[in-house]
């Protein structure tokens, strides 16, 4: 009896083929029906992501294009440069944080108003330091050009501000043109056509003058530094036109001081001279 308790404690579980078969399938066929069930479940159904709490806004989001259209007016009104000025400008230059220079400040002002016009426009439209480029953003380059003379100007800078383009304004004015009137007497048009040239020539010159004033004079005259005469002062220039207005030419075309030639603008001599009638002319 001992022997057969001995065998029998042995013997395995399976003792027929019968049941070597059916585990066999449950060995190797039940698991891979319950991977092919967990395959089929996980990718039957949208799963809401870790933090997902909008599975149809997720799907936008991820099937949305990179880059997206912005529709604005080009016909709306240009700004004045006090209304860019409190809509973009003042956040930093009100307080003068970050390094931009306070408005109204004329000496954080008077180095960056010695580059000129130009020069501060490009820094405006392209960034500087730390501020960001306004190129772009939600005003023109005519609008940022215009809140950087507002600002200059606020400082003690004379920058002339930049006016809107004339091709809108050019059909009306050729509309409103009055139709040409009938020949005149020879001798009548003759005497207009002398007169008109005369009379337009000294226009021009000083419109010329204060282009160029705007463009590199005024980068010291505005603010009267390194010993400049300030512009429109008439106590500064009194000493000066004193001598004349040709020596004022003289000493303004050869340079004086911290000045060089012609204020270093490559111009031609009666460009340059016209730019110091309208100075002189300014301190009468």
């Amino acid at each position: 009896m001992s022997d057969s308790t001995h065998e029998e404690a042995h013997t395995g579980p399976i003792k027929t083929p019968k049941q070597l078969f059916w585990a066999s399938m449950a060995a190797f066929v039940l698991p891979v029906f319950i991977i092919i069930g967990l395959v089929y479940y996980v990718v039957s159904v949208n799963k809401t992501g870790p933090g997902a709490s909008d599975a149809e806004r997720d799907i936008a989001r991820r099937l949305q294009k990179v880059g997206s259209v912005e529709v604005r007016d080009a016909n709306r009104p240009l700004q004045s440069g006090e209304a860019v000025y409190q809509a973009q400008c003042a956040a930093c230059h009100a307080a003068g944080v970050a390094g931009a220079p306070k408005f109204g400040d004329a000496g954080a002002w008077g180095p960056r108003l010695g580059q000129g016009y130009q020069a501060l426009l490009t820094s405006a439209l392209k960034g500087k330091g730390a501020m960001a480029p306004q190129g772009g953003g939600n005003f023109s380059d005519l609008e940022i050009g215009r809140a950087v003379v507002y600002m200059a100007n606020a400082a003690g800078g004379k920058l002339a501000e930049p006016a809107a383009p004339a091709s809108a304004a050019e059909p009306a004015a050729t509309a409103a043109a009055p139709a040409p009137a009938p020949a005149a007497a020879p001798a009548a048009a003759t005497a207009v056509a002398a007169a008109a040239p005369a009379a337009a020539a000294p226009a021009a010159d000083a419109n010329a003058g204060k282009a160029l004033y705007d463009k590199t004079c005024v980068a010291c005259h505005g603010t009267g530094v390194a010993g400049a005469p300030k512009f429109g002062d008439k106590a500064a220039w009194a000493p000066r036109l004193a001598a004349g207005f040709d020596e004022v030419l003289k000493i303004a075309t050869t340079g004086k001081g911290a000045m060089p030639p012609k204020g270093g603008a490559a111009v031609s001599d009666a460009e340059f001279k016209a730019a110091v009638e309208y100075l002189v002319n300014s301190a009468k």
